[in-house]
């Protein structure tokens, strides 16, 4: 199926923007996502109902059947396919330069919204989760877990989430790559307008800790078109500075550079086995879920 049908079956992200809270965001694009996979012969993840088995303490009361109950007075809790209680942190770049937003989603929005549907699918996998969020530090941290209650949590958090200051992807990647002490996977998202050589160190550094990767870049459609026909006034969000450009006199030279920028991350992080998929704020949310399930199918 061609990529543009694909996409139409999914939601605009102008509307998505319109809905009311983070988690009603997330909620709806994730059930809406289910709902296709299980029309689709793209199955075989945990999100499938598998048997049932007793209830034990310590068990999320919401997996309980009642009707189960009703019939023979026992608990039973609905089991799922693939439980492996993977251990995921996602990792949210808040750096100034993500608060640039052409279109409904600013950048920082968007990685927002998808690391909370991302978050609300992983906690239906019975995985769990936690949140990084970052410029040049470590500005918020919820540790992974699976508790009830954590995801909204994790939501409300994610919520909260502001512009800060300056870029250095690096930096918070080395941190939680030291800090972590199980395999378990890593989910950055992130506009990675940074010295490339030190971001794809960082994240190599995770693969040497024997953690699994997935890098989500998200550019805004502006960043990767450059559309403007007349004299602009660009702004560089994390310094400050201003420069006056008259775009016919320099667009081929961004063209090329954002290009070679792409490119190298694609390359390399694919070179080194490293999960990379470059996401516009106009797609839907949804492609980057599906190559998040293709990426943890290989862990299963």
């Amino acid at each position: 199926m061609p990529a543009s049908a694909r996409e139409r079956r999914f939601l605009d992200p102008a509307l998505i923007a319109r809905l009311g809270t983070l988690e009603l965001k997330a909620r709806t694009i994730v059930e809406g996502f289910l709902s296709g996979l299980h029309r689709s012969p793209f199955k075989g993840f945990s999100v499938e109902f598998a048997e049932y088995r007793q209830y034990m303490p310590g068990d999320d009361l919401a997996t309980i059947d009642w009707k189960v109950y009703a019939r023979s007075d026992r608990y039973y809790v609905k089991k799922f396919e693939e439980e492996t209680n993977l251990d995921c942190h996602l990792m949210v770049d808040v750096s100034a330069s993500m608060s640039y937003g052409s279109h409904a989603f600013t950048k920082l929005e968007y990685a927002s919204c998808l690391a909370g549907a991302l978050a609300y699918l992983m906690n239906r996998q019975r995985d769990a989760v936690g949140l990084i969020g970052f410029d040049d530090r470590v500005v918020s941290m919820l540790p992974a877990s699976a508790r009830p209650g954590h995801l909204r949590s994790l939501l409300v958090t994610l919520d909260q989430l502001r512009p800060g200051h300056r870029t250095d992807v690096s930096k918070p990647l080395h941190q939680l790559a030291d800090s972590l002490s199980r395999r378990g996977m890593v989910v950055v998202i992130s506009d990675l307008l940074d010295d490339p050589a030190s971001v794809i160190h960082g994240l190599k550094h995770f693969q040497y800790r024997g953690t699994d990767v997935i890098v989500f870049h998200v550019l805004d459609p502006d960043e990767l078109d450059f559309p403007f026909d007349r004299a602009t006034r660009f702004e560089d969000l994390e310094t400050g500075e201003e420069i006056l450009a008259v775009p016919e006199l320099i667009r081929a030279q961004y063209m090329t550079e954002i290009s070679s920028l792409v490119d190298r991350y694609r390359r390399e992080l694919g070179a080194s086995g490293i999960d990379y998929q470059l996401l516009s704020t106009n797609q839907p949310i949804e492609l980057a879920l599906l190559s998040y399930l293709s990426a943890r199918g290989k862990l299963l």
